[in-house]
């Protein structure tokens, strides 16, 4: 029996962060024939690609090429990509086949400096007409708020630092806000805090995860963000992934695996492809070596 879109988990599988920060460039071809099987496991949302400086992140100056070869026939999962400026946003906004623009907003300025060469204050700025692009377009912005539980650079947080600018987002009507455990360091309690907060205090936003962590301690954090109420989740098959913009030790993805086999024992699972979730995780292997 079918779970309400209430109930259930979505799941956001993560290619894109996987790729970002594999050393070796991966062919265009393979990423295709990678995101194409993909497509057919039944994920709600596929970061696929993003549109950013080739030089910053080689590994997705091809995201162009890529896009215009998915097949999204008969798929219920929608793309989404990532931009940092102003022209990303328009490039990625000229593909129909994109439903989502995701921005990184960092609450530690070091970090926002590192990752988009800019200011909070400039990115501001920049979040805003990329709103606008969003809303000409008729796609949607995902604010992931970068940095979400801490940072290693000795940049002032705490637990209200992230509700702040939670608010901030929201004050901006924007409704897709996933809190970003960039180098794995969240807590449990952390993690249940914030989204227990937001969830309960701006019902007209969507409030997701995206979090980094170990065999250790993936599942203490996943309860703690279910628990919280939380129904949307970033991951990435095998694990791997992981922003080289933040530290020389990449931390790798949610498991998108582990999530799985959690959110069915939870009987929050929506149906997926177990021959097509089999093919992609086959390919993975191969591309991941």
């Amino acid at each position: 029996m079918s779970l309400s879109y209430s109930k259930r988990a979505q799941l956001v599988e993560c290619p894109r962060d996987a790729m970002q920060g594999w050393k070796t460039f991966i062919p265009t071809q393979t990423k295709i024939t990678y995101l194409n099987n993909l497509l057919k496991v039944g994920f709600d949302t596929l970061d696929c690609g993003s549109f950013v400086s080739a030089k910053a992140i080689p590994q997705m100056a091809d995201t162009k090429d890529v896009i215009g070869q998915l097949s999204l026939e008969g798929t219920k999962t929608k793309l989404l990509v990532i931009v940092a400026n102003v022209r990303g946003a328009e490039e990625a906004t000229q593909f129909d086949q994109i439903s989502y623009l995701g921005f990184p907003l960092s609450i530690s300025p070091t970090f926002q400096k590192r990752n988009t060469n800019s200011s909070i204050e400039e990115s501001l700025v920049t979040l805003d007409k990329i709103q606008n692009l969003c809303l000409k377009s008729r796609k949607e912005l995902v604010l992931y708020l970068s940095m979400g539980f801490g940072n290693p650079y000795g940049d002032e947080y705490t637990e209200e630092t992230v509700l702040h600018w939670a608010d901030e987002m929201v004050k901006k009507n924007i409704k897709i806000i996933s809190l970003a455990d960039t180098i794995g360091i969240a807590t449990p309690d952390q993690i249940n805090f914030a989204l227990a907060t937001l969830i309960a205090a701006y019902p007209q936003a969507e409030f997701g995860v995206h979090l980094h962590s170990t065999a250790i301690n993936w599942r203490e954090k996943l309860e703690a963000a279910v628990e919280a109420g939380c129904k949307r989740f970033d991951g990435a098959l095998k694990g791997i992934g992981g922003c080289p913009m933040a530290t020389n030790d990449l931390i790798g993805n949610m498991n998108t695996e582990w999530m799985i086999r959690y959110f069915k024992e939870m009987n929050i699972m929506s149906t997926i492809d177990e021959e097509a979730l089999a093919n992609s995780l086959k390919l993975a292997e191969q591309i991941f070596i």
